[in-house]
């Protein structure tokens, strides 16, 4: 049965993919960037663009973004990467208009980092099982993990971690160790998630 071009199992993939990239903007707009935590080595490697060629961050943020997009295609797919397009503006949205909407003053940093970081693995979580990812550094964390077989959200940690290093002439060093800690925590629901995927489908199967 199809519903406006698109079969219902479609539907429910983007549904799932609004869904998924709201909770990521959600992480990032309201516990994370307000206390200039990163959430990825996108932000990373457009901050080394700054710093390095003067370039303005958001052009340096586009440019990056545009490179492992047009990578995601050769490596994944057009359908694949039009679904990152789609969750990247879902988040994008969702950070610009949440904080208008919702603002938890000073919250607690420890706090704000656990919750973060726990809701910005969820977000990418439900990206990756929809076959889709949140653009930046965790496409080529992927195309890794693919290739050889590893966890997406290991793989992810260690790209970034890599970033966050050579970023660290640039941010506090205070932010770069609240970044790898959310990264890790995060990184590890992220795998759960996969796991959980894993284990339901065998089910199925059986």
């Amino acid at each position: 049965m199809k519903l406006v071009g698109f079969s219902k199992q479609e539907c429910y993939r983007y549904f799932s993919l609004t869904v998924g990239g709201m909770i990521q903007g959600l992480a990032m707009g309201i516990f994370l960037f307000p206390h200039d935590i990163p959430s990825g080595g996108a932000a990373g490697l457009a901050l080394l663009l700054n710093y390095g060629l003067l370039l303005p961050l958001g052009v340096a943020l586009w440019l990056v973004n545009g490179l492992m997009l047009l990578f995601s295609v050769k490596i994944f797919g057009r359908w694949w990467t039009v679904r990152t397009m789609y969750a990247v503006t879902v988040t994008s949205v969702t950070v610009s208009v949440i904080p208008t909407f919702l603002s938890l003053g000073n919250m607690n940093l420890f706090y704000s980092l656990l919750v973060g970081a726990l809701l910005f693995g969820m977000g990418v979580g439900i990206l990756i099982r929809n076959g889709a990812s949140s653009g930046g550094m965790v496409i080529l964390a992927l195309f890794i993990a693919k290739k050889k077989d590893y966890p997406p959200g290991k793989t992810m940690f260690w790209v970034n971690l890599f970033i966050f290093i050579l970023t660290a002439t640039v941010i506090k060093i205070d932010i770069v160790l609240y970044a790898i800690v959310c990264q890790w925590l995060s990184t590890k629901v992220i795998d759960g998630l996969q796991i959980v995927k894993v284990q339901t489908v065998s089910t199925h199967d059986a």
